[in-house]
C-alpha cells in the first residue's frame, strides 16, 4: 500500500484540483475522503502518503473533528511517511509537531494583497537545495484563503515567506511539508469558491477570475512543478 495516496478533505469544495490531475496522468491509485460530510478516516497503515487540504475550520477548535484529526496527523507523521498540509492542512501538521496557530496580521483572500500587488511567495536561498523546492525559482504567485499562520518551533525549517504573512512554506520533518497557499485551484474550482466562501464573496468576483486569467499560465507550471516535486519526494513518481 505504500504507493496508495490518502486526501482528506475539511470542505467538500476545497478538493485536490490539479494534484488530482498529476495523480491521475502518473497512475497513482488515491482515495478522497471528505471529512466534512461525515466520512472518516481509514485505517493510516493502507496508505503511504497523506495530503491534507483546505478549509473554513481553526486547528485551535475543540470539536471532535479537529482532535481526531490531529491526532490522526501526529500518527501518520510519528510514522515518517510523507505528508502533505496546504492551508489548514499546513496548520494541523504545525499544532500536531507542538507549534501554535495564531491570528494573521491581516486576512490573504484572493491573488491580490492590500497593496493590489499579486500575493508572491519568495523562495529563501538557503532552503533552494530542498527538492520539494525544485525549479521554483526565487519567487512564486499564490492564491491565499486564510487569516491564520503558524509559528515555528526550532525543528521546523522555512522554506518560503510572505510579505504580510511569513510562514508560507514550511518543511516539518524530512517528508513532511505544508503549504500556507493554495496551488491546486483549477477556473472550475473558483468558480465554486467565489460562489460560495464568505470571504471571497465580499470580493469583486469579476476582478478575482480576471487575475487567474492573467497568471494562470505561471500559476499551473508552478502548481505542476511542486506537486510533482513533492510526488517525487514520496517516491510516487
Amino acid at each position: 500500500m505504500d504507493k496508495k495516496v490518502l486526501i482528506l478533505k475539511n470542505i467538500t469544495r476545497e478538493g485536490p484540483g490539479i494534484l488530482e490531475k498529476i495523480l491521475q496522468e502518473n497512475l497513482i491509485y488515491y482515495d478522497v475522503v471528505d471529512l466534512i460530510a461525515g466520512e472518516r478516516p481509514p485505517d493510516s497503515k493502507n496508505y503511504g502518503t497523506l495530503i491534507v487540504m483546505g478549509g473554513p475550520d481553526s486547528a485551535n477548535d475543540k470539536n471532535q473533528k479537529i482532535k481526531n484529526e490531529i491526532k490522526y496527523v501526529k500518527t501518520w507523521i510519528t510514522a515518517k511517511k510523507p505528508f502533505l498540509g496546504i492551508c489548514l492542512g499546513l496548520q494541523l501538521l504545525a499544532k500536531a509537531k507542538g507549534a501554535k496557530v495564531v491570528k494573521n496580521k491581516i486576512k490573504e483572500v484572493g491573488f491580490r494583497d492590500t497593496d493590489g500587488n499579486f500575493f508572491e511567495v519568495e523562495l529563501l536561498k538557503n532552503s533552494q537545495k530542498d527538492p520539494f523546492l525544485y525549479k521554483l525559482g526565487k519567487k512564486i504567485k499564490v492564491f491565499h484563503l486564510h487569516g491564520e499562520t503558524v509559528t515555528l518551533t526550532k525543528k521546523m525549517q522555512l522554506l518560503g515567506k510572505g510579505k504580510f504573512c511569513a510562514n508560507q512554506i514550511v518543511k516539518v520533518a524530512d517528508c513532511a511539508y505544508g503549504l500556507q497557499g493554495h496551488f491546486e485551484l483549477t477556473p472550475r474550482m473558483l468558480n465554486v469558491w467565489l460562489s460560495e466562501d464568505p470571504d471571497l464573496k465580499k470580493l469583486d468576483t469579476d476582478s478575482v477570475r480576471a487575475d487567474f486569467i492573467k497568471i494562470k499560465e505561471e500559476y499551473e507550471r508552478t502548481a505542476n512543478q511542486i506537486f510533482t516535486n513533492f510526488l517525487k519526494i514520496a517516491r510516487l513518481i
